[in-house]
């Protein structure tokens, strides 16, 4: 991916509307990512610079082109224009804020995926765990049938059938 993403961001560094732009998340872009929730790498995101979402495309050069082509600035203070009634009285509600006010909702809003982050990873070692020991007991169920004589079996089955049909063993 690495090739197209360099082949894309090329094509696009002059664009005046549209930034396509990688950052590393292991040096200097790390709080960036840390930031944005980039968990693994590649991570694509597009939107507004400060709420960025996660894109669900294609990763070949042709599916990043024609996304990046597409894309075109979105409703947000900044772009008040862009947005619906709905969406300009969301915005005015939400700029009538105090700082600490908005500071606490944020804070609530982090704490509130932070949560959802914590709870997902619980459950998933959960789950884990889980086939982990179901995976065991399969095998040490087969293990047992197997030791108890049922590879035997079989071949004595198949060895009366055998001479069931004139065929004998060699």
């Amino acid at each position: 991916m690495k090739p197209d993403w360099d082949k894309l961001m090329g094509e696009f560094k002059d664009n005046a509307k549209i930034g396509v732009f990688d950052v590393d998340c292991t040096a200097a872009g790390k709080p960036l990512c840390d930031s944005n929730g980039v968990k693994g790498f590649p991570t694509i995101k597009h939107g507004d610079p400060s709420s960025l979402e996660d894109y669900q495309g294609g990763r070949d050069y042709a599916s990043l082109k024609k996304f990046a082509e597409e894309l075109k600035p979105v409703c947000s203070p900044a772009n008040i224009d862009l947005c619906d009634a709905e969406q300009k009285v969301e915005i005015e509600k939400v700029m009538a804020l105090s700082d600490e006010e908005l500071d606490t909702a944020i804070a609530d809003g982090e704490k509130k995926m932070a949560d959802a982050e914590t709870t997902f990873s619980d459950e998933l070692e959960k789950l884990q765990a889980s086939y982990k020991q179901l995976q065991e007991d399969k095998e040490n169920a087969i293990a047992a049938v197997k030791s108890a004589g049922h590879g035997m079996r079989k071949a004595v089955k198949a060895s009366r059938g055998a001479k069931a049909a004139g065929k004998e063993e060699l």
